[in-house]
């Protein structure tokens, strides 16, 4: 790693300051925050910095997290934070844990309490026993800023694990007085990132020598392969594989392209399939999804071959031939390795992905309302028009029944399965993404996990539709209490407000719809004015086909 210059003479300056001003050095241009008294001098610097970063407030703790969440999952950049400590940090946990779950780069930045209070458990305000090791159990890596001077190699650092091999989140904390006190530091340039790790050679011919012996390969994506669309679509087309993802890995090649296939479809195809590659996933799908989620299975029947840039999952779940590498390097060196080599390829890929479309379209046509709520949703979204899911009954049917056509198109929050985190995630998808087309798909259930960031949207301007399928329950909970405990309900049955009512006196554009038909019009409208809207679904309880046959398909 290239070691960072010293870029300006040394500034007096507070902690706070020199946390921004490393900001700024790393190219980050939104904060979303909600300020407290331990962080009044991270955010008067903000102030200051407001020509090159913007802040964003937002209502509660979880939605700056989930913002900066859905900001990095979108963009593929460091989403950034703060809160105060203790209950702010306890506050955006679950936001941080779906980060880490899902990969992705989010840097927490909170306070402490005064330096000579840490460790002595003397109940300062907003103290937390041992806030660090409880913040480094469900993140990549976390630390104290102990002076002010340290903030921008601290901060550099940072952006290091970040971006470095697998991301995920990270934390920085610093003490309430040494945030306030000032003293020369010396900035730095932006972090020196790595170079994306390249494959082994030989295991790249390994891998090769199964391909060009396989008549049906077929590949798996997850998050970890977002940026490698080119390399990997090359890959595909060369060896003639359909290529599926679960959640995280959808549109890296587009499910309209001839070899692009959804999760069912994916299913549909795998009995014939004698070759297994999986690119920057965990295999959820085949390895849980499809053989039961209570028993324990590492390894598949049939040959496999894994690129991932992060070692430990070559242990986790074991491979023929396991590439420790960055996705986009592992697949282009993959594709010109398989281009020199006689292939015993089928050739019947494009067919056979064509058939398994056809009879998916005609399975997955009983799953009602959703499936034609979400198909209107799609042909109304442009292509590169970002949707994001929620554990509802339209977002689990959307696994399946929504095509994904663009990279970073469709927002999920992995195998965390966190309720609530949909409608707020998708404001900082939007802030990330502010000329794209952004969707919320939400029950009525978790809208109102976070049903204030209406005030957020409004305040920001942040041109969300959001749209509320409202079932008067947490309908899958109801569905299966109904189902497995004999009908014993307790717990899921939901009182709402006027969803349009509460919309229109946050501020929003707020309509309500009970038909397919009744909701294109009021989303076109909703996309077209760029404001904050709120789309109410009625749905009747209980009147959801269960999702559950395409997504679940334990022997």
């Amino acid at each position: 790693m290239a070691m960072n210059k010293k870029v300006n003479t040394p500034r007096l300056m507070s902690g706070g300051e020199a946390i921004v001003d490393s900001l700024k050095a790393n190219g980050v241009d939104t904060v979303f925050g909600l300020p407290g008294v331990q962080m009044y001098p991270l955010f008067d610097a903000l102030h200051q910095a407001s020509n090159t970063i913007q802040t964003i407030g937002a209502r509660h703790e979880q939605a700056c997290a989930y913002m900066a969440f859905g900001y990095a999952r979108s963009t593929g950049r460091p989403g950034v934070f703060s809160v105060v400590p203790g209950p702010g940090v306890l506050n955006a946990s679950a936001a941080i844990a779906t980060a880490l779950g899902a990969s992705a780069p989010v840097l927490c930045l909170t306070g402490q309490i005064p330096s000579d209070f840490i460790g002595r458990g003397r109940g300062h305000l907003h103290e937390l026993p041992d806030q660090l090791a409880t913040i480094r159990s469900f993140t990549k890596a976390a630390a104290r800023i102990e002076r002010g001077g340290e903030a921008p190699r601290q901060v550099n650092w940072a952006f290091r694990q970040l971006c470095e091999g697998r991301p995920g989140p990270v934390s920085l904390e610093m003490a309430w007085d040494v945030m306030a006190r000032t003293e020369r530091v010396q900035g730095l340039g932006a972090a020196g990132i790595e170079a994306a790790l390249a494959p082994d050679a030989d295991q790249i011919s390994n891998a090769a020598r199964l391909i060009a012996s396989a008549k049906r390969p077929i590949i798996f994506l997850g998050s970890g392969a977002q940026h490698a669309s080119e390399a990997i679509t090359a890959l595909a087309e060369a060896i003639d594989a359909p290529v599926a993802a679960f959640r995280s890995g959808r549109g890296i090649v587009a499910e309209d392209h001839p070899l692009g296939v959804s999760s069912y479809q994916a299913k549909l195809l795998w009995e014939k399939s004698d070759l297994v590659i999986g690119i920057g996933t965990r295999l959820e799908m085949p390895l849980m999804r499809w053989q039961g989620m209570s028993g324990l299975v590492d390894r598949f029947d049939r040959l496999m071959i894994r690129i991932d840039i992060d070692p430990v999952e070559m242990v986790r779940v074991k491979a023929d031939v396991g590439i420790v590498a960055d996705s986009a390097h592992g697949a282009r060196a993959l594709y010109e390795a398989v281009t020199r080599l006689p292939l015993s390829k089928a050739g019947d890929a494009t067919e056979r992905v064509a058939a398994a479309r056809a009879q998916a379209a005609r399975d997955i046509a009983e799953i009602e309302p959703q499936m034609s709520y979400l198909k209107l949703i799609r042909d109304v979204m442009p292509r590169d028009g970002i949707l994001v899911e929620e554990l509802c009954q339209t977002g689990f049917t959307s696994y399946f029944g929504y095509p994904v056509l663009a990279p970073r198109s469709y927002i999920s929050s992995g195998f965390s399965g966190t309720l609530g985190y949909g409608f707020q995630t998708a404001l900082g998808v939007k802030i990330g993404n502010p000329r794209k087309a952004v969707v919320s798909i939400t029950g009525d259930g978790g809208f109102m996990f976070g049903v204030q960031e209406l005030a957020t949207a409004v305040h920001h301007g942040i041109g969300l539709v959001t749209i509320v399928f409202n079932n008067a329950s947490y309908g899958n909970v109801r569905r299966d209490q109904q189902e497995r405990y004999g009908g014993r309900v307790l717990g899921s049955d939901l009182t709402n407000p006027d969803f349009v009512k509460l919309g229109e006196a946050f501020g929003v554009m707020a309509r309500r719809v009970t038909t397919p038909a009744e909701l294109k019009g009021v989303l076109e409208a909703a996309l077209g004015a760029d404001r904050p809207a709120l789309i109410e679904v009625v749905l009747k309880p209980d009147s959801e086909t269960s999702p559950w046959k395409f997504i679940h398909f334990a022997k």
